[in-house]
């Protein structure tokens, strides 16, 4: 008899895997996370794994402006002014219009501060004398002559070009290009300003986190919801991806987050959160199908493609445009 000894429990024992075996196996199991990547990414039409940095990069960076120090949103708030109508401004451009965007930027650069400060803050914060003379204009007052001056700026500069012998075109393609810049300064700048017009005001910043919370729950509940269960358009000739099924997720998943945020941040009564979620709900899905009918009246898939995941900018902040000034009337009524 061998005195070598045999298997226990009479099972053979196993060789660990070799080199090959090894990078077969993980092959097989990249394979199938790529294939399920791409059919989610086929169905969603992003990019699923670069849209989630990316928004965590975006969520982060307003966290900290919100939460550490008020006016670094002001900075933030700049980048994604500037950054947004550079986008449809070129996009605009592309489709044939002409609409100038140095006045633009110099708009949307000016509309921060604006929306931010009230004229005696602004004269402190520059160290300019007072005078008597000058009639004082709060801070809601002076963001509107900000952005109506910014719409003045913008037509001037295209009117000014049209002087320009190389730039002349007839009168209806110059009133359609003052159209689209006025277009641009209203739809981003002055839609978006109130953002920070709200952040600006005591306690304001909070209603901000809690309203954009509201919207990317909103936008997360219709995607997972709408992936999972969609069948029954919602807009098919504008945004066929969006689903009915999607947009009952989206309301749940909003009303929850609206109570939580009522109570245990604005510290209002659990109403205030389903009104905040109802209103937020309205506008982000109208916010995100007024961006889609652009997008399809300038015959393209997104505004830019810069940013990974997400296509432009201006794709991810559709939703928030039309949410920031009713949030703001919310902020009103209920503070």
């Amino acid at each position: 008899m061998s005195d070598a000894p045999g298997p226990r429990n009479g099972r053979a024992r196993k060789h660990p895997p070799t080199r090959a075996e090894f990078e077969a196996g993980f092959a097989d199991i990249e394979a199938q996370v790529r294939a399920r990547n791409e059919k989610i990414n086929a169905r969603s039409g992003r990019n699923l794994g670069m849209a989630v940095l990316v928004g965590l990069a975006l969520g982060g960076s307003l966290l900290a402006s919100l939460l550490i120090i008020k006016g670094l949103f002001m900075l933030f708030a700049a980048v994604l002014l500037v950054v947004t109508a550079f986008e449809l401004t070129t996009a605009l451009r592309t489709a044939g219009r002409d609409v100038p965007r140095v006045p633009i930027i110099i708009a949307a650069l000016a509309a921060v501060p604006g929306s931010f400060f009230s004229l005696d803050e602004l004269t402190a914060f520059f160290g300019l004398p007072e005078s008597p003379d000058v009639v004082a204009v709060e801070r809601d007052g002076l963001h509107w002559l900000v952005i109506l001056g910014g719409m003045l700026l913008v037509s001037i500069w295209r009117l000014a070009e049209q002087l320009a012998p190389g730039r002349r075109t007839s009168l209806r393609d110059l009133g359609k290009d003052l159209a689209a810049g006025i277009f641009v300064m209203g739809y981003v700048v002055f839609l978006a300003s109130f953002a920070v017009v709200l952040t600006a005001s005591e306690g304001g910043q909070f209603w901000t986190l809690a309203f954009l919370i509201v919207v990317v729950s909103t936008d997360v509940g219709a995607y997972a919801s709408g992936l999972r269960f969609g069948k029954h358009p919602m807009a098919p000739t504008i945004s066929p991806k969006k689903t009915w099924e999607g947009f009952a997720g989206a309301a749940i998943i909003a009303t929850i987050a609206g109570v939580l945020l009522a109570i245990f941040m604005l510290h209002k009564p659990w109403w205030v959160g389903v009104i905040l979620a109802v209103t937020m709900l309205i506008t982000a899905v109208s916010g995100d199908l007024a961006e889609s009918l652009i997008k399809r009246d300038l015959g393209i898939k997104d505004i830019s493609s810069w940013l990974p995941g997400h296509g432009g900018l201006l794709d991810r902040l559709d939703s928030i445009l039309l949410s920031a000034p009713v949030a703001y009337a919310l902020f009103l009524i209920f503070t």
